[in-house]
C-alpha cells in the first residue's frame, strides 16, 4: 500500500495510450504496467528489461500511476487490452480475479513452488483456494524516528502510546508524533486493540466493534493529549507529514519502507545513520500486510512469455537486487542470506515486522473498504464526529453499498 499521489498530465497522457495497449497479438513480447514511484521505476524497468534479453522475449515496460492504474487495468482488460503483466497491490488480486480480468496460475510453477516466500505474502495470490499472483515486494509500517531528536531529549523509542504520551513534553508536545490520517495509517491502531474491519468467514461487518472504536479512539486520545498532530487538510495529509519530519519540525512518523529514499535526500537525514525505525508502539502485530503481486491478464496472447517473466522477476536474486538497491522487502526468504541485502540497515530493521504483520481480509471488495474509512478516521481525528457515531456509519456504509450481504454487528 501506498499513499495516494497526484496524476501527472504527462502520466494521464501514459495513462490513455496504456489503456489501448497490450501485445496486440505478439506472443513474444511481454507489455508489463510499472506501478512503483519514480524512484523505484528506473530499477524495476532495467530489471524487467534484463529479464526479456536473458528470457530470449521482449518487454515493454509502461509506467503507470500507482493510483490510477487499477481502474485503468479494468477498463482495459474488459476490452481484451492492456498489459500482459500488472504490477497490482496486494488488496487488488482478489477482486480482479472475481471478474475475471487475471489468470488462474493454479497447478503451474508460478504457483506450486512457493515453499520460500515469506507466508503472509501469499495469502494475498489466493482467491476462492485457486492461485492468481505471485508475490513482490512485501510492506509493514514501522515508526520512524529522528536519532538526534530522541537523543537530545534523552528518550527512547516509544513501545506503546502511553509511552508517547509520556515522552511527547519532551519532544515538543505535539511536534512528538505526526499521524497520517489517510486510512491505511489507521489500521496499526484498530490491530493493536483486537478491531479489524470485516470478519469474512463470519460475514460480518466489524468495523464498529467496540475493540475498532477503541483503536480509533487511541489515535484521537493521542491528538487530544497533544502528543501528536494531524492534518485537517486530508488529502494533504501525508505530504504534510513528510515534510513536518523532513525538516525537522517533527520527531516521528509512520511509514512504509517506500519512504526511506525521500526522507534520506532531505538534508534532516543527509546522514542515513539519523533516521532510527522502530516497530508501531502496540501489539507484536499491528502492521496490515501490504505490498505489490505481480498478476497476468486473462486472454494475454503473451502467457507462456508473461510466465517466464514473473518467474524471473521474483526470483531470488532479483529481489535481492531490488531490496538491496531500494530498501523494499523482499517476499522470498531467501533474498534476505545475500549479503547486501543483510547489509542494508532498512531491510534488516524491517525484516521481523514483515515476519510478523496482520493479516487483511483477502476478499474482493478489499480495496473498496478503505475509501469509506478514510472519510470516518479523518473526521474523528478532527473531532467532527465521536468515533462510535463515526464507525456506527461506516459500517451502514458497507453494509449498503459494499458488502450487501454480510451482516452488522
Amino acid at each position: 500500500m501506498r499513499p495516494k499521489t497526484t496524476v501527472t498530465a504527462a502520466l494521464v497522457a501514459t495513462l490513455t495510450l496504456a489503456g489501448c495497449g497490450g501485445s496486440a497479438g505478439d506472443a513474444n513480447e511481454v507489455v508489463y504496467w510499472d506501478t512503483s514511484g519514480s524512484a523505484e521505476s528506473a530499477v524495476f524497468g532495467e530489471i524487467a528489461r534484463e529479464c526479456g534479453r536473458t528470457g530470449g522475449y521482449r518487454v515493454r515496460v509502461e509506467t503507470v500511476a500507482f493510483d490510477q492504474a487499477l481502474n485503468n487495468y479494468k477498463t482495459a482488460a474488459q476490452g481484451g487490452q492492456g498489459p500482459d503483466v500488472l504490477r497490482a497491490d496486494v488488496g487488488w488480486v482478489a477482486q480482479l480475479a472475481q471478474a475475471g480480468l487475471v489468470q488462474d496460475l493454479s497447478g503451474t510453477p508460478l504457483a506450486t513452488d512457493t515453499a520460500d516466500y515469506l507466508p503472509n505474502t501469499l495469502e494475498s495470490t489466493r482467491f476462492e483456494g485457486k492461485t492468481y499472483a505471485v508475490p513482490q515486494v512485501t510492506d509493514a509500517l514501522a515508526l520512524f524516528y529522528n536519532k538526534r531528536a530522541l537523543r537530545d531529549a534523552g528518550v527512547a523509542p516509544p513501545q506503546s502510546w502511553d509511552e508517547l504520551k509520556a515522552i511527547a513534553p519532551k519532544l515538543g508536545g505535539e511536534n512528538a508524533l505526526f499521524l497520517n490520517n489517510d486510512e491505511y495509517y489507521a489500521l496499526p491502531f484498530i490491530y493493536t486493540h483486537g478491531g479489524d474491519l470485516v470478519n469474512p468467514d463470519a460475514r460480518m461487518i466489524t468495523v464498529n466493534s467496540p475493540e475498532t472504536v477503541r483503536g480509533v479512539q487511541v489515535a484521537k486520545d493521542l491528538l487530544d493529549a497533544k502528543a501528536a498532530r494531524t492534518s485537517l487538510d486530508q488529502p494533504n495529509s501525508y505530504t504534510s507529514m513528510k515534510t513536518a519530519f523532513t525538516t525537522g519540525e517533527t520527531a516521528m512518523v509512520i511509514d512504509g519502507p517506500w519512504a526511506v529514499s525521500e526522507f534520506t535526500s532531505s538534508p534532516e537525514f543527509a546522514d542515513p545513520a539519523n533516521l532510527g525505525i522502530a516497530p508501531v508502539p502496540g501489539s507484536a502485530t499491528p502492521s496490515p500486510v501490504g505490498g505489490h503481486d505481480y498478476v497476468i491478464r486473462q486472454g494475454s496472447d503473451a502467457t507462456e512469455a508473461s510466465r517466464k517473466f514473473v518467474s524471473c522477476m521474483s526470483s531470488t536474486a532479483n529481489q535481492a537486487e531490488v531490496a538491496a538497491e531500494l530498501g523494499l522487502l523482499p517476499t522470498r526468504k531467501s533474498a534476505y542470506g545475500d549479503p547486501a541485502v543483510a547489509a542494508n540497515p532498512i531491510v534488516t530493521a524491517f525484516r521481523p515486522l514483515a515476519a510478523s504483520t496482520h493479516s487483511r481480509a483477502w476478499i474482493p471488495q478489499n480495496a473498496e473498504l478503505l475509501e469509506p474509512l478514510q472519510t470516518a478516521y479523518g473526521d474523528v481525528l478532527s473531532g467532527r464526529k465521536p468515533a462510535q457515531a463515526a464507525l456506527d456509519e461506516l459500517a451502514q456504509t458497507y453494509q449498503s453499498t459494499i458488502l450487501t450481504d454480510y451482516a452488522k454487528r
